[in-house]
């Protein structure tokens, strides 16, 4: 089940690559994002690195746990929350290197992210509970979730995404002509990123949910990308996903995890 959860992870972090492509494509299009945007961009390619480590922690941990009796999520969310941090600190000294600061506010993201972690964690529970069989990861996640529970799962996790981002984004460093308007910067961020999320979420769950083609099994287990659409296009237009979760749980490789692992591994050492 190890292994599924792994397969879910790199699944998740596809997802999340696509989502941030389609925000910065978006993002050139719009006033006053346009203007600070070179200043945004380097923390946005970072910061899907880094959200997609941060939930392979929650998803390893939900696999854990899931043929287990249920947990208290209220030990779980401290644990998970501080072992984040170590994330972040890798994610400040990446971001170091650019002529950016940036400061993470815990006590204005603790509270989202916590929200977003908890989402994050019950779904990938359910899709990774033991069956009698073994399904694909797209059969299991249609025994966990209609096509329209996925869709709103994935605009949920979207949504906190883009929560989370806004508030990292009121820290960014800026010239001092932008710094009247770092507000509505962080604001109009996060409203770009909602208007790609809505679009994004059912085209996914579309995908997720079509019959099965013809013929031979496909076996492909990720997303395909094809090239950025035109600035201001954020539905599935340019950048179509092509094909989602086909292969069988358990059959990606190991390296998408090994950031996080490599931190659970650490963190395990240390232990007294």
């Amino acid at each position: 089940m190890k292994r599924g959860a792994r397969s879910l992870a790199r699944l998740n972090g596809r997802i999340l690559r696509i989502f941030s492509q389609r925000t910065t494509t978006a993002l050139r299009a719009a006033l006053p994002l346009r203007l600070a945007l070179p200043h945004l961009e380097p923390i946005l390619a970072l910061n899907v690195t880094k959200e997609a480590s941060k939930d392979t922690l929650v998803i390893l941990r939900a696999c854990e746990l899931a043929a287990e009796l249920p947990a208290d999520w209220s030990l779980i969310q401290p644990q998970l929350l501080q072992a984040t941090k170590e994330i972040d600190r890798m994610f400040l000294a990446r971001v170091g290197k650019f002529p950016v600061g940036i400061v993470i506010r815990y006590e204005e993201i603790a509270p989202i992210r916590a929200r977003r972690m908890k989402l994050l964690y019950d779904a990938a529970q359910k899709i990774l509970t033991p069956r009698d069989s073994k399904p694909r990861l797209r059969g299991a996640m249609h025994t966990t979730f209609t096509r329209d529970e996925f869709t709103q799962l994935l605009y949920e996790l979207f949504r906190l995404y883009a929560d989370e981002t806004r508030s990292l984004s009121r820290s960014v460093r800026l010239p001092g002509l932008l710094v009247p308007l770092r507000e509505r910067i962080a604001q109009e961020l996060f409203n770009v990123m909602l208007r790609v999320a809505r679009p994004l979420a059912s085209e996914i769950a579309a995908m997720a949910y079509r019959p099965p083609p013809p013929g031979p099994r496909h076996h492909a287990s990720e997303f395909s990308v094809r090239p950025a659409p035109r600035c201001g296009e954020v539905s599935g237009v340019g950048d179509r996903v092509t094909d989602i979760a086909a292969g069988p749980i358990g059959n990606a490789p190991e390296s998408g995890c090994r950031l996080a692992e490599a931190h659970r591994h650490e963190t395990a050492t240390k232990a007294p």
